[in-house]
């Protein structure tokens, strides 16, 4: 059994000390101004090293997935730990997020016409292409030192996937695969307890919940299989909803920091669309909040001003 790292650690400290500036310009480079100070040294460092002595080096990568509402910032803490694993522990890691594994346009306006309208918007259970994410962890996970991977890359202002020409490559065999998806983890509820419309959007566009029950029964097919090969499941927990609307909110200005095609600016959200889309993420989500912690290895809080705490360790 592995002990989890405190911040006290004299370890942690020490690589905190080697490294606290490459993080800070890895967080200036994403244009993360908001970081709480206690993220590197309570948080990123001792799950860093965690992850390096409980999962020693073997033929097969291991498989981690961080999951949580939406905003709550498991992307940004992936890309941290990645970084501190590959720079500091010399164990190759890399990552990638259900976000990049979506169904084209023309599969989703198939789903459409087929089932329900909502169904063409992308995000729940249903409307990702998970033999996608589960072809790319097979190549990784029989790479030889040069093998080079492509990496599936979304473009969210343009709703599609960029160029395949276009798509990250990972060069290698990694250590680590971590992936983050929102739903990661999550159970298909059960019907009988089945709520009314939870939100206008499915009062106004789903009431007798024909969408909602679709993608339920989605989440119950290969999404299980795709869950079931993690090694530990971590899941950032949030106040509330009210929380996850306004995490959104700021994920999408931080997006509109990082685009420079003055077309592409013009396709990101505003305040109000971005509520109507975390609207279909809703009923999902209060599951995730209320659920996943009691089954997760790793269960972090967080609150409105970035500031993490661990609340359960293995």
């Amino acid at each position: 059994m592995t002990d989890f790292p405190k911040a006290t650690d004299k370890k942690i400290q020490l690589l905190l000390n080697d490294s606290r500036e490459d993080l800070l310009a890895l967080a200036r480079q994403m244009k993360i101004d908001d970081l709480h100070e206690n993220f590197f040294e309570e948080i990123v460092i001792p799950i860093s090293l965690y992850f390096h002595h409980r999962f020693p080096k073997r033929a097969k990568p291991y498989f981690i997935c961080f999951t949580g509402g939406q905003g709550s910032g498991k992307t940004t803490l992936s890309i941290f730990v990645q970084k501190v694993l590959n720079e500091i522990c010399k164990r190759p890691a890399m990552g990638f997020s259900i976000d990049d594994i979506y169904k084209s346009q023309k599969e989703r306006k198939l789903l459409a016409t087929n089932i329900h309208p909502l169904c063409y918007v992308r995000g729940v259970p249903g409307t990702h292409d998970i033999d996608m994410g589960l072809n790319l962890i097979d190549q990784l996970s029989k790479a030889e030192p040069n093998t080079e991977t492509k990496i599936p890359a979304f473009c969210k202002p343009e709703d599609k996937h960029y160029p395949e020409e276009k798509w990250p490559i990972y060069k290698g065999r990694p250590d680590f695969i971590f992936f983050d998806a929102w739903c990661g983890g999550a159970r298909p509820l059960p019907e009988e307890d089945w709520l009314p419309p939870l939100n206008q959007l499915e009062a106004d566009e789903d009431p007798e919940g024909i969408w909602s029950k679709w993608s339920n029964k989605e989440l119950s097919k290969n999404y299980q299989y795709l869950f079931s090969l993690f090694d530990l499941l971590l899941i950032i927990k949030v106040p509330n909803m009210d929380f996850v609307y306004e995490s959104r909110w700021v994920q999408e200005q931080t997006l509109s920091k990082t685009v420079t095609d003055p077309a592409l600016k013009k396709k990101i959200m505003s305040k109000d669309e971005v509520y109507r889309f975390v609207m279909h993420y809703e009923r999902l989500t209060h599951y995730i909040l209320e659920e996943i912690p009691s089954f997760s290895d790793i269960v972090l809080s967080r609150d409105g001003n970035f500031k993490f705490s661990i609340f359960k360790t293995p």
